[in-house]
């Protein structure tokens, strides 16, 4: 008998924006580096389900009906009393310069004076900086204390190379022999993580921050995650008794990761048997963003052990046709996620208070705007972190300037490493010891997170 496997009935997602590279790669991308390796997708390393050593998540019985596993599932992963982590990264090299635009600066203005954000259209955050109006469904969250910013931030030793650059950030550990995944080291921290502690959304294989021992689930969507060849409840209860039947007495190496599978699925059955209707009035947006957040949404919510999410946003390359502050690539772009994170906060309510969601991406764009109306690869950047633990209503970081002394070789220079940023939230929001996640870790702390109560 051939072991049924996980499988996702979703077509892959498309960008809804109407940019000028939504046909370019797999994932919107008009850069010839990310043509040629197959977009973002081509960087993740391992698929569903890794094979053992889920202690007692796995121990849940193959018979059970939908409910008792979600209940078993999450009564198995009940150690960890950190904040669930959600990284959203910017594939493709996020232009922070444009979504937090340094109004204040004069020689912004000189070095973009087609695609800059007029004074007069950005969201003020303070005398220097300026949300693009675009974001505007987030501007309440930095008012209220929800939301902050990280800018000038980036990694050692950048080379502008979207694989390279994305390759260390997401194992983070530069000057290191480590070859794991960030993320999989901060799950694998944690006490006892279950199936869904480490979850990758809107993806069917795991991005390389999650790389490594620690078992991961990948899925496109909650809805669509099904057992192939189980087309409905009589299905699945047939191959669940199979599977049940053909790992009596088997070794644990075998039958743990059917166990596993079966038990995840029936899991997600049980979650999407009755539609999702999103909290506090929230208005997710038609597209790949708004779908994960939504799912990701769903699975804290429903209390499923989720510690760590990774979800990806692609097509931010943006070398041509960037446009301007009231249309085009970028403002559709940055529409989308504004309204997607709104909605995601919405959504949670007090659940938000024990979320912390940063964002990341390989690094920003150059300071100077091209003859094609776009930016080139970059260096420094901006962060979103976005949560109840947040030190909100503040761009936080050094600012170096962008008058031509200031730069570094053109870009904007990051005087801000992004490991400190995520160790201080490993720190005070998750409970973890950040250096033993993040080897090398910078001393500095920026006062972000707010101690967990």
């Amino acid at each position: 008998m051939t072991l049924p496997t996980t499988t996702d009935t979703s077509s892959t997602p498309t960008t809804s924006t109407g940019s000028p590279a939504a046909a370019a790669g797999p994932d919107g991308c008009g850069c010839p580096e990310f043509a040629r390796a197959g977009g973002p997708g081509g960087m993740s390393r391992r698929g569903f389900l890794a094979a053992s050593g889920l202690g007692a998540a796995a121990t849940f019985a193959l018979g059970s009906s939908p409910a008792e596993a979600a209940t078993q599932l999450t009564f198995a992963d009940a150690g960890y009393t950190g904040d669930t982590l959600v990284v959203l990264s910017f594939r493709g090299g996020f232009d922070g310069l444009t979504a937090v635009a340094p109004v204040g600066d004069p020689a912004y203005y000189t070095a973009r004076p087609n695609i800059a954000v007029p004074q007069s259209r950005g969201l003020k955050l303070d005398t220097r900086f300026a949300l693009h109006p675009a974001l505007a469904p987030l501007l309440p969250l930095y008012t209220s204390g929800r939301l902050a910013m990280v800018h000038a931030v980036g990694q050692p030793n950048p080379t502008r190379s979207h694989f390279t650059d994305m390759d260390e950030m997401e194992r983070a550990a530069p000057g290191s022999s480590l070859r794991t995944g960030w993320l999989d080291r901060m799950v694998g921290a944690t006490t006892t993580p279950g199936p869904f502690a480490a979850t990758s959304l809107a993806s069917t294989s795991s991005p390389r921050s999650l790389m490594g021992p620690t078992v991961e689930l990948a899925m496109r969507s909650l809805d669509s995650f099904e057992l192939a060849g189980a087309w409905d409840t009589n299905e699945m209860t047939r191959w669940t008794k199979a599977l049940s039947a053909l790992h009596v007495g088997a070794p644990a190496q075998l039958a743990t990761p059917a166990e596993v599978a079966i038990g995840t699925v029936a899991t997600t059955t049980a979650m999407t048997a009755t539609p999702y209707t999103p909290a506090g009035g929230a208005a997710y947006p038609y597209g790949a963003l708004g779908d994960a957040l939504r799912d990701a949404a769903r699975l804290i919510k429903a209390g499923v052990g989720l510690r760590a999410v990774t979800i990806d946003s692609g097509n931010w390359d943006m070398h041509v046709n960037l446009g301007r502050s009231d249309g085009g690539w970028m403002y559709n772009q940055l529409t989308e996620v504004g309204k997607a994170l709104a909605a995601f906060n919405a959504d949670l309510g007090a659940a938000g208070d024990r979320v912390t969601l940063v964002t990341l991406s390989e690094f920003g764009r150059r300071v100077a705007e091209n003859g094609s109306g776009g930016v080139d690869h970059g260096y420094g950047n901006v962060s979103f972190v976005m949560g109840g633990g947040v030190n909100g209503g503040k761009v936080y970081g050094t600012w170096p300037g962008l008058t031509s002394d200031k730069l570094l070789a053109g870009d904007l220079n990051a005087t801000t490493d992004y490991r400190i940023v995520l160790g201080e939230i490993l720190e005070k929001r998750c409970g973890l010891t950040a250096s033993t996640v993040l080897p090398g870790l910078p001393s500095t702390r920026l006062g972000i997170a707010k101690p967990r109560s």
